[in-house]
Formats: C-alpha cells, structure tokens, sequence
C-alpha cells in the first residue's frame, strides 16, 4: 500500500472519529439536562440538594397533583391543545388542497404568507397578537390564546399535508370522479385517505407545540386562563422548588407517548422522506 493511499485512510478514519464524536457530544447535550430533571423530580429529599439523590420518592408528584393552580392550568392547556388541534387540522387541511390543485396568481406568495410564523420569533408574534387583540377588543383569554396558538401551529398542518398530497398521485381521485364519484365524495374517499400521512403528522406536532409554548401564552393568558408552562414559570419566579421537575416529567412523558404514536401511525421514515414538497 502506497503511502499516500494510507494517509488518506488515517485521515478519513480520523475524520469518521471526529464526525461520531461531535455526534455524541451533541446527543449528550441534548440527554443529560433530561436525565437530571428526572432524578431531581424523584429526589426524596423536602428540597433542592446536590445530585445524586440519597434516595428515590413520589412526594414531589403527590405535591404536583395537590395544587390548584397546577390542576386548573393543566385543564386550561389540554382543552386548549384539543382545539388547537382540530381548528389547526381543519384549516391547513383545506388549505393545502387549495393550494396543490388550485393554479392562480400570487399562489407562492400565499404559500410563504401561510409558513411565515415558522420563521417569525415567537415573542414578536406574542406581542403583536396582543397589541392587535386589545385593539380589537378581544380581552377573553382562551379566545386569545386559541387564536395565538393556531397561529403558530397551523404551518406545520399545512407543511405536512401539503408533501403528503403533493406526494400522491392526482390522477387517482380523478379515477374517482370518472367512475361516478361527487368532488365531494372524491375528496372523502380518495384526496383525504391519501393525506392521511400528513394531517396525523400536523395533528400530532399541533398538539406537542400548543401544551407546551411559553412565548405566546406568557403574552396572551389572564387570571381566567393559564396554560401550565405559564404556571410553572411563574412558580419557578416566586419559590424555586423541584415540583416544576416533576410537571417537566410529565411533559417529557406526554412527548414521549406522542413520538411512539407517531411512529406506529405513520413511522419516522415516512415523515423523515416527505419532509420536502414541490409547490
């Protein structure tokens, strides 16, 4: 073997080292904040002390599910994300049939109007949400955070439905309406049926990013309705203790539970090859 043909194997070896270093350590920044929140939220420990633990308990859950505020603004966040979830769905639903069989002017211009809260920082959102609403004088906080968090969600149901429909073959609900089908009968029996990839995909992000956003709740909830990330951080500002650990576990099991659904519904590879649309 010439010496150029080994160096060049020492440095693509050298380079494959570096490559699943960087990889580890990225993967260790992402895992060791979550292992940690887990042990503080098991800690038996009455307060915050070095880790590990001495010992493993249940109280810091038992105290989570004994507060009011806790409960109340848990309820807020699950019936906000199931609305979330339905008029998200709906919506970019509707719209990315529109927009993948409808051929008119300013259609990417529209397309990039419905993806824009993608790229827009979720606080500039927040507070123009808030200045536009108190003008309009919507002060009921529900509405207002519904509205906010449709607003940030709603791109991902159009995205992911859009590479599904997109993906398919038109010529199939045409097959439909030759064979006696309704437009509306097509969409139900074939259009649909062939998104169904993408409107879980979007139902399942929908939910994941409405019950647990900060930045838009922190600017549009009041007294009447609170969503349990705004609690937490309220909490964490008045008395620090490892009961928001605890919430976070759950969070982090709620997250969790919707990856595995994600993956029996639709499977990663799936989502993973339709991430890119034409348009």
């Amino acid at each position: 073997m010439s010496r150029q043909s080994l160096a060049a194997r020492t440095g693509d070896r050298i380079a494959v080292s570096l490559a699943y270093g960087v990889i580890g350590l990225g993967l260790a920044f992402l895992a060791i904040p979550l292992v940690i929140t887990c042990l503080m939220a098991f800690d038996a420990r009455t307060y915050l002390g070095p880790l590990p633990p001495p010992a493993l308990s249940l109280h810091w859950f038992e105290r989570l599910v004994s507060q009011a505020d806790i409960l109340t603004s848990l309820r807020t966040s699950l019936i906000l994300a199931v609305l979330t979830t339905v008029l998200s769905v709906t919506i970019g639903t509707a719209a990315a049939v529109g927009l993948a069989r409808g051929n008119f002017p300013g259609k990417a211009a529209l397309t990039s109007a419905f993806l824009s809260p993608l790229i827009v920082p979720p606080v500039v959102i927040g507070f123009g949400l808030l200045l536009f609403l108190s003008k309009a004088g919507i002060t009921n906080g529900m509405a207002r955070l519904l509205l906010g968090h449709v607003i940030v969600t709603l791109p991902y149901c159009i995205r992911t439905s859009l590479a599904s429909l997109l993906g398919s073959d038109q010529r199939l609900t045409e097959a439909a309406m030759v064979l006696g089908a309704t437009e509306r009968q097509a969409f139900w029996t074939t259009t649909l049926p062939l998104m169904r990839t993408g409107v879980v995909t979007g139902a399942i992000f929908a939910f994941a990013i409405s019950i647990d956003d900060v930045s838009i709740s922190l600017f549009l909830s009041d007294p009447s309705a609170t969503t349990l990330p705004v609690t937490l951080v309220s909490n964490m500002r008045a008395a620090f203790d490892l009961t928001i650990a605890a919430a976070a576990v759950v969070l982090i099991a709620v997250t969790a539970l919707l990856i595995v659904v994600l993956d029996r519904v639709v499977g990663f590879d799936t989502v993973v090859g339709q991430g890119l649309f034409r348009s």
